[in-house]
């Protein structure tokens, strides 16, 4: 097949050069004085053949005719996944549980199911939940319901691990907790200030704190200062005036209106 590739484009470019291919192929037997009646005759047959491919191929500059089939198309794809109607789907002891786990933030023991999806006895909880996780195996979903505390409740494959801890620690780097923003405030007010001074004003220690918030970017090391031992000085970065809408530190609320936010 391979030469026979090759050969066709040649063939074409050939007959494309030379116009008279056609008879050169096809020789027919004639006689010399009357070269030109079968030069036409098969200059007839020629317009004659191609005709049917003008008809075949009619040009459309708007484009018209491509459209229906493309609108044609995009039809029988929205056909295939139809909007949910209310009312159209048909539930069952199966899709009751899954939704009610899907929507839990903690495990729901099988009593509670049974309260809730009036399903008759724990057997057939049971039942249910094993019919889930067939279907979620077969399907290769990446959840699975288990048995935890006492409970069901639906958790991802272990394998799924290492997505799920960088999802976490994007969701934990971008949440203070409130000791977090007490210590924060701190040192965006009194700034460079040493440590001693930050839990002097919180009355508790801050260590592990300051590390957290420079560890968030929030907060880093300006110098040491000039007292015996040369504690380090903690300030602001650039992160925290972009994370608090700030263009500089003069753009802080003042204290007074702090104390007084009825105020203004």
């Amino acid at each position: 097949m391979t030469e026979e590739n090759k050969m066709c484009p040649e063939s074409e470019n050939q007959d494309n050069l030379n116009p008279e291919s056609e008879s050169a192929a096809k020789p027919v037997p004639f006689e010399e004085d009357q070269p030109l009646e079968i030069q036409g005759a098969a200059v007839e047959k020629s317009e004659e053949t191609a005709a049917p491919v003008e008809m075949a191929q009619p040009s459309d500059p708007t484009g018209s005719a491509a459209q229906p089939e493309e609108h044609a198309d995009s039809e029988e794809e929205e056909d295939d996944e139809p909007e949910l109607i209310e009312g159209e789907f048909d539930t069952n002891l199966e899709s009751v549980v899954e939704a009610l786990l899907f929507a839990g933030d903690e495990p729901l023991s099988a009593a509670k199911l049974v309260e809730i999806a009036e399903a008759g006895s724990i057997k057939t909880i049971r039942k249910a939940v094993k019919t889930l996780n067939k279907k979620y195996r077969q399907t290769k979903s990446a959840f699975r319901i288990e048995e935890l505390a006492g409970g069901y409740q639906m958790m991802t494959l272990a394998c799924f691990n290492p997505w799920l801890s960088k999802l976490i620690k994007v969701r934990s780097d971008n949440k203070l907790s409130p000791a977090q923003l007490e210590t924060l405030a701190i040192v965006a007010y009194k700034q460079p200030i040493i440590r001693a001074d930050v839990e002097a004003i919180r009355g508790v220690a801050t260590g592990e704190i300051l590390r957290n918030l420079m560890y968030k970017g929030l907060v880093k090391i300006v110098g040491r200062a000039e007292i015996l031992g040369r504690p380090m000085l903690y300030g602001t970065t650039k992160k925290f005036l972009d994370i608090f809408g700030l263009s500089n530190l003069k753009d802080l609320p003042k204290i007074e209106e702090l104390k007084n936010p009825e105020k203004g």
